[in-house]
């Protein structure tokens, strides 16, 4: 058990990087030790904002650090996973950002090393901390609406041609792992499956670029069978003008639940009145605006990764859970690049 604060150190200051600072700010047993970015100037930006008293260019110098138990995974997704691997073989706990990474060898080496060098692995999916999605996973897990019969995730956001053009990893195969549905989709993947409960048997699925001058997709759509023999619908884009709110249709034989971007918007469910949401804005509004995501999620999940640390139990979403979207995901890409229904090993 660790007797001090949990010391942080983030690898990555570009678009996310603040929040997970602003989150171990807020955390009483975390303390941010470090910043670390190629770029030096922003590294050393970000480390006075937050009252970090160290910043490295190179994260190999800032994980020689003794002051450091944990690191925040910021970089490009297609990065995670070395990056993981050199915390962990310099024994530091990882927290890394969604995707987990962008192809199944990465993630199984990233797990595989994580539990070989005896640290923990967590990965941040904070839709999964909104009030009204719990209350709702909780409600189709006790089998309140019945034998599911649809489940659907609507994720039409809008993205600017401006936006692709702030980094040159940004849609791109080899280091965002592809387009509307791994960088921005993969939140609302997450949490259909968590909600449901129940992994996907196979995809038919469409993807291109419609809109946008990159090489992966703005737009996709996918059908899925669930192994509880659900059927459903994914809709990802960064195409839409302007963006939609996320959103989440469960459909049982005996009752509905709709989610509009944290909020429940109808709620059928035999003998349970409408849940009360005391913070119904807390999942923000990125389906608009990337940088306009609430705090709330990192925060809860900031703490919980400290905790698990100080009481040697696992985080909230281990490497395991997060896998999951991944590999939906790319059974998607697999289908709509070979024109044919694709089967998950679930």
């Amino acid at each position: 058990m660790v007797s001090k604060k949990v010391g942080w150190g983030i690898i990555g200051c570009g678009v996310i990087g603040p929040t997970h600072a602003v989150a171990i700010n807020e955390v009483e047993d975390a303390a941010l030790v470090a910043t670390c970015d190629v770029i030096p100037e922003r590294a050393e930006a970000m480390a006075k904002q937050y009252n970090a008293a160290h910043w490295y260019t190179d994260y190999n110098e800032m994980l020689k650090r003794d002051d450091i138990d944990v690191v925040s995974i910021c970089v490009p997704s297609g990065l995670h996973g070395e990056v993981a691997e050199a915390a962990a073989k310099a024994g530091k706990h990882v927290f890394t950002e969604k995707p987990m990474e962008i192809t199944k060898a990465k993630i199984d080496r990233m797990i595989q090393v994580c539990r070989e060098e005896g640290v923990k692995l967590g990965c941040v999916f904070q839709m999964r901390t909104v009030a009204a999605n719990i209350i709702a996973r909780q409600t189709i897990q006790e089998g309140r609406l019945g034998t599911m019969v649809l489940a659907d995730c609507y994720q039409k956001y809008y993205r600017s041609p401006e936006y692709y053009k702030s980094a040159d990893w940004r849609a791109t195969w080899e280091l965002d792992g592809g387009g509307a549905l791994m960088n921005q989709c993969v939140h609302g993947i997450d949490l259909l499956l968590w909600m449901v409960g129940s992994p996907v048997e196979s995809v038919v699925a469409q993807a291109e670029h419609l809109v946008r001058d990159i090489v992966v997709e703005d737009t996709a759509v996918a059908l899925l069978k669930f192994k509880n023999g659900a059927m459903g619908v994914i809709e990802g884009t960064t195409s839409c003008n302007p963006g939609q709110k996320a959103r989440f249709d469960i459909h049982g034989n005996d009752g509905t639940i709709i989610l509009e971007n944290g909020q429940i918007v109808q709620w059928h469910v035999p003998d349970m009145p409408k849940p009360e949401i005391k913070s119904p804005k807390e999942a923000g509004e990125v389906y608009k605006d990337p940088k306009a995501l609430s705090k709330h999620g990192h925060i809860v999940l900031v703490k919980d990764m400290t905790e698990a640390i100080l009481h040697d139990r696992q985080p909230m979403i281990t490497g395991e859970e997060a896998r999951k979207a991944v590999d939906l995901i790319l059974a998607i890409y697999e289908s709509a690049q070979n024109n044919r229904r694709v089967y998950l090993n679930n």
